[in-house]
Formats: structure tokens, sequence, C-alpha cells
């Protein structure tokens, strides 16, 4: 009994089904991780480690120090500057 004949037999396409339903599993789980809510932040935000550079850099602080009123806008800016030239223009997102 051959079943891959095409005498009346399903034919080598009973094959590919198995592929065509493994696509599907993969796509639906895909879309579901990117729509979905992951806990409390949603698959738009990016990735932040607490205590990492994005929060915590010498550019945030001066810029968090600024808007509290702890520096003038001179020092600010001479200081600034000397954190451009040492990490780069803006380096921390305190733009």
């Amino acid at each position: 009994m051959n079943t891959l004949a095409f005498d009346g037999g399903p034919g080598p396409w009973i094959l590919f089904a198995p592929l065509v339903w493994a696509a599907v599993v993969i796509t639906v789980v895909t879309v579901l991780r990117r729509v979905l809510p992951r806990g409390r932040r949603g698959p738009w935000r990016t990735r932040v480690v607490p205590g990492g550079p994005a929060g915590h850099s010498p550019i945030a602080v001066l810029g968090r120090r600024f808007a509290a009123g702890e520096i003038d806008e001179d020092e600010y800016w001479r200081r600034l500057s000397v954190l451009d030239e040492q990490f780069g223009p803006r380096a921390g997102g305190a733009g």
C-alpha cells in the first residue's frame, strides 16, 4: 500500500501540511508576543536596566541638578561643555 502514490492517495502534498501548520503556529506566537503587554511594560518600551547608564550618566545627573535648581545656567553650560568633551555630545540623552 503506497500512500504517496497518485492513484487516489493523498500524494506527496501530505508532507507539506505539517510545514504549513508550523508556519501558522510560529506566526501566531510571534504576533502575540509583539502585541500583548509584558508585565508592567509594553512591547513598545525599551529595556532599561535599573542603575544602568541611561538613568545615571553624568550628563543625565547634571540635567536633573539643573532642573531641580541646584545649579544655575552658567554652571550647567560650563559643566556640560566639559562632559561633552569627555563623553561625547549629549551622550546621556539630556539634550
